[in-house]
């Protein structure tokens, strides 16, 4: 967690002593980057002005998560992989579309709100 930590604070400017850490999430490998992501839940008790850094983040979305939770708010796409039709989720997010690795982690922090219970818990 000190290095999700790290990275928020260097990314988006987020106090590490601003975050609660709640546990974690699945680690979740990406193959067009070969990297593997360790995904971390944190809470914060006020919303805190975030300053993103232009090489590592495009923008900041602040989406209540009620939002997110809305079946319509999630939705699916037809594409072809190495010739197969695959179902590809992803979320429609403030005008954007979250998709990819992001669609999958919030998937599945969305799955641990819905049961109430993250790991690490």
């Amino acid at each position: 967690s000190d290095t999700a930590l790290r990275e928020a604070q260097e990314e988006v400017g987020l106090p590490p002593d601003s975050v609660r850490m709640l546990g974690s999430l699945t680690p979740l490998y990406i193959p067009p980057s070969n990297f593997c992501v360790h995904p971390f839940v944190g809470g914060l008790d006020t919303a805190p002005g975030l300053r993103p850094m232009d090489a590592e983040v495009d923008q900041v979305l602040r989406v209540p998560v009620t939002h997110l939770l809305d079946p319509n708010t999630r939705k699916t796409e037809t594409r072809r992989l190495d010739g197969a039709a695959i179902e590809v989720p992803y979320y429609n997010v403030a005008g954007h579309t979250v998709w990819g690795a992001t669609a999958m982690m919030l998937a599945e922090f969305l799955e641990v709100v819905r049961d109430g219970k993250a790991s690490g818990e």
